[in-house]
């Protein structure tokens, strides 16, 4: 990696803020391009500067980091600094990178860095092809290729039935098998074709492989798949569009 990976500290501590910029200075992929107090301050430097990873403190006056990040239409990577373990829960389902209790030690500090940089590397595994609008499969191949027991495999997404997510890794279900691999759903999803859709959390359907569905959850194949609240109603209003 050529490029500094540049890293913004948003923290009401000075204390924290301070030894956060020290750790950041010890890793030679690591830039400081700011260190502010709180999160409208971290708003004003993410317009005129390119951030690409936040350290945030969770306990702020005006705007606490989960809501901060909640605020934004597409945050960085963000790696959460806190004393409190209530939020780790929801910050999980924020997708952020990691959740470091204070004192954070060096050791903690560069296992996090570790983790960022490893989903650096999952964003480019899978290799999607470009498929042109308005072609049917016939006319372009329609597959990616993704990484599992260290060779690439070719996934067809016809047969695709519906994609599990297990936190660091997703596995594909297929007509014929289940491949596992090292990635997050949520870059996954932007790699497939828009008849796809994540009806859960934890799960992506092909809906054209839906064999019926309630309110409450979808079947393909011999699987049974539940529906999140909160995909709900882009989902039915997609099946009744059909």
């Amino acid at each position: 990696m050529n490029e500094k990976i540049k890293c913004l500290v948003v923290d009401d501590e000075p204390l924290a803020a301070r030894l956060i910029g020290k750790h950041i200075q010890q890793i030679l992929q690591l830039e400081l391009v700011a260190s502010c107090w709180n999160a409208l301050e971290a708003f004003e430097i993410l317009k005129r500067e390119q951030i690409d990873l936040i350290f945030l403190d969770i306990q702020m006056p005006v705007l606490n980091g989960i809501e901060f990040v909640k605020s934004l239409p597409n945050p960085p990577s963000v790696i959460f600094t806190t004393a409190y373990r209530d939020y780790a829960v929801e910050s999980y389902e924020l997708e952020v990178v990691d959740y470091l209790l204070k004192p954070i030690t060096f050791t903690r500090f560069f296992k996090s860095i570790n983790k960022y940089l490893s989903r650096l590397e999952q964003k480019q595994s899978p290799v999607s092809v470009p498929v042109a609008k308005n072609t049917s499969p016939s006319e372009t191949e329609d597959f990616i290729y993704v990484n599992t027991n260290r060779k690439y495999v070719k996934v067809l997404f016809r047969e695709v039935l519906y994609i599990e997510s297990l936190k660091d890794y997703v596995r594909i279900h297929t007509e014929n098998q289940r491949i596992t691999t090292k990635n997050k759903i949520s870059e996954l999803v932007e790699k497939l074709p828009n008849y796809f859709l994540r009806v859960h959390r934890s799960f992506v359907v092909n809906t054209r492989q839906i064999s019926a569905y309630t309110v409450n959850n979808i079947e393909i194949g011999e699987a049974e798949i539940p529906i999140g609240g909160s995909y709900k109603k882009e989902l039915m209003a997609f099946l009744k569009s059909r």
